[in-house]
């Protein structure tokens, strides 16, 4: 057993609101890694901006300014440059990155890094290739885990009705993908719907700056035909969505290192078509459990193959059961736990 503490000084959370309401993903990325370290038997202390002490499946929630403890075997500073030097007793100390790495290319979070020498911890090959080989620090590639709702989502014996699903917030991409859907999927296929679970709340305001921006964007969305919106629901509701759909429509995001949007579809055995863009096309097996599409039409063109053709949506149904549902978050905390001196998981 090891005493592990995990620092963040975001928006507040805590795992209970986790089960309430839908989080951000490095919000809910932080709730699937410390319940996971907890069921593995280890004490588990995480410091943030929760409203209150809350003792939660095992996790100790704490306010952050009450302070942290003054021992732990590995000390996980989650984003901020602050945080890096906390807890100086450490055995082990992490550096817990959720963005490209070109943030932290400044002389603050630098100067850090080289002193407290922690191991950053990126998401998958192209957040890692983000931060330069000349920059400080040992690095460690731990893919965000995939909750156990979404991984055990039963099969689909039929094709569901010809419905697409969004799931990411509303300017990653929203907005390109509702004029593709106006001038060439929809016309393709008349009676197919497009479903979006978006909106800003599930940011505790940290989109508040482009609330004007996303309020057109979901205006648009209102007037475009075949669209139905619906606010952002939590995690075990939006995995029977997934049961309702055919397939995932997401352009992908420069500003994301792993998309877990898609890495969670993609489990509960939903097909997805993107574009190449950052990491999210390392959450498909292009041709196999979606597309990866270059431009505009080819990401058209496989949308309207999956809502039209049953026998192409079953193969990849199938594809996405039997060969995506392999990375959860136990498998994550494995790999944190292996960042100890002398762990031997």
């Amino acid at each position: 057993m090891a005493e592990i503490v995990l620092a963040d000084d975001g928006v507040g959370f805590d795992g209970r609101m986790a089960e309430q309401r839908p989080l951000g993903g490095a919000e809910s990325a932080v709730v699937g890694l410390v319940e996971a370290l907890a069921r593995r038997g280890h004490r588990v202390t995480v410091a943030n901006k929760c409203a209150a002490p809350l003792d939660h499946h095992g996790v100790a929630w704490r306010p952050l300014q009450d302070g942290l403890p003054e021992r732990a075997d590995l000390y996980i500073a989650n984003r901020g440059d602050r945080l890096i030097p906390l807890l100086p007793q450490a055995r082990a100390r992490a550096f817990w990155l959720h963005n490209p790495a070109r943030y932290v290319l400044k002389p603050r979070y630098l100067l850090k890094i080289w002193r407290w020498r922690p191991t950053l911890v990126f998401a998958g090959p192209s957040h890692r290739a983000s931060y330069p080989a000349w920059a400080p620090g040992r690095r460690a590639v731990i893919p965000l885990g995939v909750d156990g709702c979404f991984r055990t989502a039963p099969p689909r014996a039929t094709a569901p009705a010809r419905r697409a699903i969004f799931a990411s917030q509303p300017l990653r991409g929203l907005d390109w993908l509702l004029d593709l859907w106006r001038s060439r999927i929809r016309p393709a296929l008349g009676d197919a719907e497009l479903h979006l679970y978006t909106g800003a709340e599930t940011y505790a305001g940290a989109l508040e700056k482009h609330r004007a921006e996303i309020e057109a964007i979901l205006a648009k969305a209102d007037a475009t035909p075949g669209v139905v919106r619906h606010a952002p629901v939590p995690k075990p509701d939006l995995v029977a969505r997934y049961g309702e759909a055919r397939v995932m429509l997401y352009r992908g995001d420069p500003g994301e290192s792993f998309c877990l949007a898609v890495a969670e579809a993609q489990a509960a055995g939903l097909p997805a078509v993107v574009q190449p863009i950052a990491a999210t096309p390392e959450r498909i097996i292009d041709g196999v459990t979606g597309f990866v599409a270059d431009d505009a039409p080819r990401f058209a063109s496989a949308a309207i193959r999956l809502l039209g053709d049953d026998a192409l949506w079953q193969a990849q149904h199938r594809a996405c059961i039997e060969r995506q549902r392999g990375w959860g978050w136990d498998e994550a905390a494995q790999r944190f736990e292996a960042l100890i001196p002398g762990a031997t998981s």
